[in-house]
C-alpha cells in the first residue's frame, strides 16, 4: 500500500460512461491522483467539463479544467493508466502503454481471454495477477495488463463464487437482465427499449459463457440468454446451478451467510463492507432499490430456493458501471498496487508541468500525422 504521496493516473476513455465513472471514483481516492484524462481525437484539447456528451452532476474545477489528451503513452505518461475505450480502440492502444511501462487495468474486451492477462474479480481469483510475471517476460514488457471481466460476469462469478467453492457447479443456466446504460452512449434508441425488451445484446452471451469458467477456474457448461430491459443502471442475472453433489436451500443460504472476503482484498480502499449480501423477500433484489448497495460494488443476491431440473436456484444484482466496469476497475488496481505489482512509480517522481504536458501532446499528434 502506498505511502505519502498519491500514485498519478490516467483516464483513457474518460468522456464516456464508464470513463466518468473512474474520473469521479478518483476524486479524493486515497491512493490515486488523477493526472491525466485522455479521449478520441474530437475532444482533444477540450476542458474536460465541457467534453462529455451527456450531462453529469459537476466535479471540482480542478478535474473540470483537465485539459483531454490524446491517448498516448508520451501525452499521458503515468506509472497506472485506467483504460474505457472501446475493445477495437483497445486493442491497439493499451499494448503502448504497457510497453513504456504502465500497468493497464482495462474494462475493455480485446485481451481479457488471452492466456498471461488476468482476468479479475478481487474476492474471487485475487492469485490471477501473479499471470503479470509471465505476461512481463513473454512480452518483454515493464508496465502491463490487467482486465476485470464482463458486467455480468462481475456479478454472476462473485454471486456464485461461494457455492462453487462449497459443492463445485457442473452446470449453470443464465439469464440476464441489462440495463440500458450498459450499451454506452447514446446506446439503444429510446422508441427501441421504452415499453420493450430486446433479447438479444451483440456478442454478449459468448463473453459469458467464455469469461466465467476463467475467473472462476473452471470448466463447466453454461446455458446463456441476454435480455436489453428498460432499465437505467443494475443488471440482474437469474441463476440456476448444478452442483457436483446436491445443495439444498438452507445449505446454500449457510454457505452465504459464513462467505468472508479475504482480509487482503477487504482492506482495500474501494472494498464495500458487504461484497455479497443476501436479502429477505421473494421481490428482491431490485435494481431501483439494490444497485447502489456499498456504493454500487456491492452484488445482492436473493430468491435462493430449490431447483427441480438443475438444483439451487437465485437471482443476482449488481451495478454495471460500478461492481461491473469503473469500481471493478479501481479495486483491482489497488489490489495490484498492493502487492508491489506498479514497474515504474517511485514516490518523489518529478510531476510533469502543464508546459511539458502540452510539448508532449504536440509531439504526440505530430507524430501520428
Amino acid at each position: 500500500m502506498p505511502s505519502g504521496e498519491r500514485i498519478p493516473v490516467a483516464v483513457l476513455g474518460a468522456t464516456g460512461l464508464v470513463g466518468r465513472q473512474l474520473v469521479r471514483r478518483l476524486v479524493g481516492h486515497p491512493w490515486f491522483e488523477l493526472r491525466f484524462v485522455a479521449a478520441s481525437d474530437r475532444t482533444v484539447g477540450q476542458a474536460y467539463g465541457t467534453s462529455c456528451r451527456t450531462s453529469q452532476p459537476p466535479l471540482p474545477a480542478e478535474v473540470e479544467r483537465l485539459i483531454v489528451q490524446p491517448c498516448d503513452p508520451v501525452a499521458c505518461d503515468t506509472p497506472l493508466v485506467f483504460s474505457a475505450l472501446d475493445a477495437a480502440v483497445a486493442a491497439g492502444i493499451e499494448p503502448r502503454f504497457a510497453e513504456r511501462g504502465s500497468l493497464v487495468v482495462s474494462n475493455a474486451s480485446a485481451f481479457r481471454m488471452e492466456s498471461d492477462v488476468p482476468l479479475l474479480i478481487p474476492e474471487v481469483n485475487a492469485d490471477a495477477l501473479d499471470l503479470l510475471h509471465q505476461q512481463r517476460r513473454s512480452r518483454g514488457w515493464t508496465g502491463g495488463i490487467v482486465c476485470n471481466p464482463n458486467c455480468v460476469v462481475a456479478v454472476a462469478a462473485l454471486a456464485v463464487h461461494p457455492l462453487h467453492r462449497a459443492a463445485g457447479i457442473r452446470r449453470m443456466e443464465v439469464t440476464t437482465l441489462q440495463a440500458v446504460s450498459g450499451a454506452g452512449h447514446p446506446g439503444v434508441a429510446a422508441l427501441d427499449i421504452l415499453a420493450n425488451v430486446i433479447p438479444w445484446i451483440d456478442g454478449e452471451e459468448e463473453k459469458i459463457r467464455r469469461e466465467t469458467g476463467r475467473v472462476l477456474g473452471a470448466a463447466f457448461d453454461i446455458g446463456v440468454q441476454v435480455n436489453r430491459v428498460p432499465v437505467l443502471h443494475g443488471h440482474m442475472a437469474c441463476l440456476a446451478l448444478e452442483c457436483a453433489r446436491p445443495v439444498s436451500e438452507e445449505e446454500a443460504r449457510a454457505v452465504y451467510a459464513g462467505y468472508q472476503v479475504p482480509p487482503e482484498v477487504a482492506a482495500l480502499p474501494s472494498s464495500p463492507a458487504e461484497a455479497l449480501v443476501v436479502l429477505s423477500g421473494q421481490d428482491r433484489p431490485q435494481p431501483a432499490r439494490d444497485a447502489e448497495l456499498g456504493d454500487g460494488m456491492t452484488v445482492s443476491v436473493g430468491r435462493i430456493r430449490a431447483d427441480p431440473a438443475l438444483g439451487i436456484r437465485l437471482v443476482a444484482c449488481g451495478h454495471n458501471l460500478v461492481r461491473g466496469a469503473a469500481g471493478a476497475a479501481l479495486i483491482n488496481a489497488e489490489l495490484a498496487v498492493s502487492r508491489g505489482l506498479l514497474g515504474k512509480w517511485r514516490p518523489g517522481r518529478a510531476r510533469v508541468t502543464p508546459r511539458e504536458r502540452a510539448r508532449r501532446a504536440r509531439s504526440s499528434r505530430a507524430g501520428s500525422r
